[in-house]
């Protein structure tokens, strides 16, 4: 599965941001997906994650009630809301994608991941 995201730019502390990704193929619906972000001089952390049917969603204590991950399998797509957005979460965000199956602690870091996107920039100052 290919892995296109967007919906990456500048805001303003408080501020709201849409991050999209949709995936190429006709097989969407059969994996589980996630994001990731990625700041400056720092490794790749776990964001939100979501099951293949959206039935349940994972996320990382620092987004918590602030960002929201979905999904829409007849669009191939999911997303990520953001709002509240601080300056600590400027970083690039990238979407992956793994074949459904049981969550694992492993999921909460890029080797649970087989498929990724190539990233999309949120940069958040003032």
């Amino acid at each position: 599965v290919q892995l296109q995201a967007s919906g990456g730019g500048l805001v303003q502390p408080g501020g709201s941001l849409r991050l999209s990704c949709t995936a190429s193929g006709p097989t969407f619906s059969r994996y589980d997906m996630g994001w990731f972000r990625q700041a400056p001089g720092k490794e790749r952390e776990f964001v939100q994650a979501i099951t293949w049917s959206g039935g349940s969603t994972y996320y990382a204590d620092s987004v918590k009630g602030r960002f929201t991950i979905s999904r829409d399998n007849a669009k191939n797509t999911v997303y990520l809301q953001m709002n509240s957005l601080k300056q600590e979460d400027t970083a690039v965000y990238y979407c992956a994608a793994e074949r459904a199956g049981p969550w694992t602690s492993l999921r909460s870091g890029v080797k649970g991941w087989d498929y990724w996107g190539q990233g999309t920039l949120v940069t958040v100052s003032s």
